[in-house]
């Protein structure tokens, strides 16, 4: 996490955010919704700091602007980490599928090695196993 991030989720802490889902929820919260759901969040947002922009007349940001600016980098950034944690847990899975893959095909390999061995090569090693 980068000092950026720790900044906006301090103040988000401090501050006590509350973030626009099914009423009113807090940082810790957010990180239990899917993306779809922060996308949602995201889109509120977005929309109130557009409406709090058409406004003023004045470039200033204002404390609520800052406030819904802050808001929007910590869902971004949920998000982000979100993806990214399903694209390891999507490589984590393709590589267990191979790798049971190859194990069968391992053992069908075996299997045919061993059909292939005569009668007395296989009686030769049942006798080495006691």
């Amino acid at each position: 996490m980068t000092s950026v991030n720790v900044n906006i989720f301090e103040v988000a802490v401090r501050e006590k955010y509350r973030f626009p889902f099914k009423g009113m929820i807090s940082v810790e919260d957010l990180w239990d919704l899917n993306v779809q759901s922060l996308d949602s969040v995201f889109k509120t947002l977005n929309s109130q700091l557009k409406q709090v922009k058409e406004e003023s007349l004045l470039n200033t940001k204002s404390q609520q602007d800052q406030e819904l600016d802050t808001k929007i980098e910590i869902i971004k950034y949920i998000v982000k980490v979100k993806q990214e944690e399903e694209q390891l847990r999507l490589k984590a899975r393709e590589q267990r599928e191979q790798k049971q893959k190859l194990l069968e095909i391992y053992a069908s390999k075996q299997d045919a090695d061993l059909l292939n061995k005569s009668a007395e090569e296989i009686k030769a090693m049942i006798d080495q196993l006691g």
